[in-house]
């Protein structure tokens, strides 16, 4: 059951909800449902799983393809008030991607369901072209994925990768094991330790048992550019 808070935060993430028939709210709120995940949960699981559109109320979601020999290779992550629509992949039209969504850390989430969701584009413009952005932005974080894995040496996506860290997280220190930063990047574990080491030895980070500090933000972005 939807709290208070839920109800105020459904109008602040749908940004078309001033553009809908009260008829329409009414469905929606009849057709989200708050779900909690724990760390480690899977969310979504390829393109024969359509769960519905995510709102993240809190939390992180990492978002990935998966190898049929079972490498992970992560296209991008979602974290406190953004909105997954690749878990309705279903819904969408002329769109097959089998992508999978774990849980990154206790995260809350609101579940719209999937073919309610399919029926309020089709009936409302605004949600629509909400969701055509959701799905554009989406596959442009793909696209520098593969980018970033196609073209870039392995030296500058790692370097990228932890600058990005450090930015979010507003802290020099990354509390990821090397088998996480791998599995974010899409390598193997050996290539990430190395690559690291080899940072340490040129001063930009230091290494500790699951975590790495980095320590020279100029070296660091001297690699990205």
């Amino acid at each position: 059951m939807l709290s208070g808070d839920d109800l105020k935060y459904i109008p602040q993430v749908l940004t078309f909800w001033d553009k809908l028939n009260e008829r329409q709210k009414n469905s929606i709120i009849n057709n989200i449902n708050p779900v909690h995940y724990e760390k480690g949960s899977r969310i979504h699981s390829g393109e024969n799983d359509c769960i519905g559109v995510i709102l993240i109320k809190k939390g992180e979601l990492r978002i990935y393809i998966l190898s049929e020999e079972g490498k992970e290779v992560t296209l991008y992550r979602l974290r406190d008030n953004e909105i997954c629509v690749l878990s309705a992949s279903c819904i969408l039209d002329n769109i097959t991607f089998d992508v999978h969504v774990d849980a990154e850390v206790d995260s809350d989430v609101l579940l719209i369901d999937s073919y309610y969701y399919q029926q309020l584009c089709r009936q409302n413009i605004y949600a629509e072209n909400f969701t055509d952005k959701l799905v554009i932005d989406s596959f442009s974080e793909v696209m520098w994925a593969m980018e970033q894995i196609l073209f870039m040496s392995f030296d500058k996506r790692l370097a990228i990768f932890l600058f990005d860290e450090i930015t979010r997280n507003q802290t020099d220190v990354i509390e990821l094991t090397h088998e996480q930063i791998a599995k974010y990047i899409g390598s193997a574990r050996e290539v990430v330790s190395r690559m690291l080491k080899y940072f340490a030895r040129e001063g930009i980070v230091e290494l500790s048992r699951g975590g790495v500090k980095v320590i020279d933000k100029k070296k660091l972005k001297q690699l990205i550019l």
